[in-house]
């Protein structure tokens, strides 16, 4: 009899179960407070290790022509990085510093172009806003030719 009631048990905690992951995993699917990604802004430029690898790669495709393995070149690009000496990275890190220039420059330029964009917007709203406005300060005037009062 106690394995009974035991397993009784057992089910009614599974069904509690079941219904909260449900909600949990209802919560998770919606973020509200993440914006939306912009497609026109400017990506972040390479890494000096990322500018090393670009030319890393092509090399050792050279070398190892057979060799489809992605993690086999990361993990040989990354063992030759540590190797190299500080003036064999140079050339890769001014690569990389002249592309973070240059980011940071297109970045300058898009986010004032979308404070222009966003300026403007709130232009048109607060016009918009404004006309709201006016056709009710139109009904308020007991012209009534919006309204149905002839129902009264």
């Amino acid at each position: 009899m106690k394995g009974g009631r035991s397993k009784a048990v057992v089910r009614k905690t599974d069904s509690k179960l079941s219904v909260k992951k449900g909600a949990a995993a209802g919560k998770k699917a919606a973020p509200k407070g993440k914006p939306a990604k912009d497609p026109n802004k400017p990506k972040r430029p390479a890494s000096a290790f990322f500018v090393f690898m670009e030319d890393f790669r092509k090399q050792y495709k050279e070398k190892h022509p057979n060799n489809k393995s992605v993690a086999a070149v990361g993990k040989a690009g990354g063992d030759k990085w540590k190797s190299l000496s500080e003036a064999e990275k140079a050339p890769y890190v001014a690569k990389a510093e002249k592309r973070k220039a240059e980011y940071e420059k297109t970045l300058e330029d898009y986010n004032k172009k979308t404070a222009e964009g966003a300026g403007a917007e709130e232009e048109e709203s607060d016009k918009s806003k404004s006309e709201v406005n006016d056709e009710d300060d139109d009904d308020e005037d007991g012209s009534g030719e919006d309204e149905d009062d002839d129902d009264e």
